[in-house]
């Protein structure tokens, strides 16, 4: 009888140990079809696909680096762009959680270097985009768009106007000097707008209340706790980063060049991090670790800021948040100089999809729908 009883356990055993193959047999074709256009002599992806936190599909397509000839392989560390958004606002809700800040409250009670608003502006109306405060066009054109009408004068050290991304410099603390004191861009909670600056603004409301960086603070409450290895928020433009995928654009003429940013202040920001700590973070979102209550904390995080809808959807703390027929989907996409990226979970189906991209001349947005298609197709 125990030997009858070790042999259907054993056969249990191998048929679920044949899951995750069969998951990564059924999805890794299809998910490489969407990815088949990317050249091994070219920049690319880092992808991965999870189901019940295990991976069924991890890879990179492309490469890492093109003066040295290194292939992307789903290792390496890249710039998150805004994806960055809900680690900034974990590292917020987590200060709210140790009492150190009221989330209800006016930003420049923590904060009084901003100029006064005239109206209240909450930090749970910055996480949510819904503060009225603007973006980077008030500053400077850039990649995004041109520079709005109303913009400030902020000149270049070399002269003419002020270039964000490559060209010009400037550290934290003296962007922290040209954003103070801008006005807001529209009357805080009147609708959904989207803005860099709260984000980066919420990195200097933890610096002001913990007495550390975003970097120091997010490394203590979030990374190392959970075993996040590889991730830390970059806030020193010549630190050397280990195994990074470098970023890449095409010129006119259809040529790469390297596209970096020299622009080193984070929240909004400034994440890097790889796919296996990704998947450390997604992890999180079932079984929480962080903060006092933990499920709390997380409930919190997965709670829309507001009702204000931007195409359908609603914005939870750096998450997106909408319906795609029976699924509910929390997702954000980031782009920046050199990186396109993008992550999605899909948690009552416990799938998760992660893109990370050093080629922004790639239409990631259509890359990612393609994958996440592909994945919501697996029974």
């Amino acid at each position: 009888m125990i030997n009858g009883f070790l042999s259907r356990l054993i056969c249990c055993l191998f048929a679920l140990s044949l899951l995750p193959a069969f998951a990564q047999g059924q999805i890794s074709p299809t998910i490489d079809a969407v990815f088949s256009d990317i050249s091994d002599e070219s920049p690319g992806c880092s992808v991965g696909a999870a189901k019940d936190g295990a991976w069924i599909h991890k890879t990179g397509y492309g490469l890492a680096n093109m003066e040295l000839n290194v292939p992307l392989d789903g290792s390496q560390v890249h710039r998150m762009a805004s994806v960055s958004k809900q680690f900034t606002a974990m590292a917020v809700l987590l200060l709210a959680d140790e009492g150190k800040i009221d989330l209800d409250a006016d930003i420049r009670k923590y904060l009084p270097k901003l100029r006064p608003y005239g109206s209240k502006v909450t930090i749970n109306a910055m996480l949510g985009h819904v503060s009225g405060m603007g973006d980077y066009d008030l500053i400077a054109g850039s990649y995004e768009g041109p520079k709005a009408t109303n913009a400030i004068s902020l000149m270049s050290a070399a002269g003419g106007e002020f270039r964000l991304g490559n060209e010009d410099y400037l550290t934290i603390d003296e962007f922290y000097e040209v954003v103070a004191p801008l006005p807001l861009a529209q009357n805080p909670n009147e609708s959904f707008r989207y803005s860099n600056l709260a984000y980066f603004l919420l990195s200097m409301l933890v610096e002001e209340v913990s007495g550390e960086s975003l970097r120091e603070y997010a490394e203590r409450r979030i990374f190392h706790p959970l075993g996040m290895d590889s991730s830390f928020f970059s806030d020193d433009p010549v630190e050397i980063v280990r195994n990074r995928a470098d970023g890449y654009a095409k010129t006119e003429d259809g040529e790469y060049i390297t596209d970096m940013t020299n622009l080193f202040w984070v929240g909004d920001g400034g994440l890097h991090t790889n796919l296996d700590d990704m998947l450390t973070w997604d992890a999180h979102f079932y079984t929480p670790k962080l903060g006092r209550e933990p499920a709390q904390l997380l409930a919190l995080m997965n709670t829309p800021n507001s009702d204000h809808l931007t195409d359908g959807r609603v914005y939870a703390n750096g998450q997106n948040i909408r319906r795609s027929g029976d699924d509910i989907i929390f997702e954000h996409s980031g782009g920046w100089l050199g990186t396109s990226t993008y992550y999605a979970r899909v948690p009552e189906r416990r799938l998760s999809l992660m893109l990370m991209c050093n080629d922004v001349s790639l239409d990631t947005s259509d890359l990612a729908a393609q994958a996440l298609e592909q994945l919501l197709n697996i029974k």
